[in-house]
């Protein structure tokens, strides 16, 4: 079934308002295009895996939240959590969330103190229509290896299924893969964010998946840690800066 989004050129007027005045879509654009062209789609993974990193985030009233959770591995154990709050600068476009999400993940990664070897970014990667998903932005940022994981098809066919995955296919092109980690939920879908490859990505996501849930143990602690932000946050123990 084909999914489609709204291009970002739609909404510039609805959004107006609340874009930075120096903002400029022509300019995203171009962004977009060299962060795809920085893309390492081959694996470049520092083996073995014993620490992986998670990001997410949240939003609460003109707040955005980042969160991150390292997880060791094959233990799958919380091993840190961080988190950081500051006010929202960009509105929501459809195609453009990592120019919105950025800054929050970035500095909520920044907060943690123990080193990781892989980052798993709740959101798109590759599997964008542009091919620079915001996982994709902040691997190529960070320079380290990063797989995106988003919940819904953001773009594209899902091919025939292969076992427990199966292809995700935009313009003659597979740019990703919706894959099923819990029996009877409806997949997720991975893709590749920077210096790892689908096949690699799909591997990963499986082993960093604990038995009966549907996330990656960092992106599931990640969520948890945003959430406990937003309590934080309307409790006022958190600021928002």
């Amino acid at each position: 079934m084909r999914r489609l989004y709204v291009p970002a050129e739609r909404w510039k007027f609805r959004v107006k308002a609340g874009v930075p005045p120096h903002f400029s879509l022509e300019k995203a654009r171009f962004a977009q295009k060299i962060i795809a062209e920085r893309v390492v789609e081959e694996d470049r993974v520092n083996w073995p895996v014993q620490r992986a990193a998670g990001v997410d985030v949240a939003f609460s009233g003109e707040c955005s939240i980042g969160a991150a959770a390292v997880v060791d591995y094959p233990g799958l154990e919380l091993r840190e959590k961080s988190s950081y709050a500051l006010r929202t600068k960009f509105p929501y476009i459809p195609t453009l969330l990592a120019f919105r999400e950025m800054a929050p993940a970035y500095l909520a990664l920044r907060r943690l103190k123990s080193s990781y070897q892989l980052l798993f970014v709740d959101g798109n990667g590759r599997l964008h229509p542009y091919l620079a998903g915001f996982a994709c932005q902040l691997g190529v940022t960070l320079g380290m290896p990063t797989v995106g994981v988003a919940k819904k098809l953001l773009v594209g066919e899902v091919g025939e299924w292969q076992d427990d995955w199966a292809p995700v296919i935009y313009k003659s092109r597979v740019i990703g893969a919706a894959v099923a980690t819990r029996k009877g939920a409806k997949p997720i879908y991975v893709s590749v964010g920077h210096m790892v490859s689908l096949r690699t990505a799909i591997r990963l996501v499986k082993a960093f998946t604990r038995r009966g849930l549907k996330l990656p143990e960092p992106i599931r602690q990640a969520h948890i840690a945003a959430n406990e932000a937003k309590r934080l946050l309307k409790s006022g123990k958190l600021r928002c800066v």
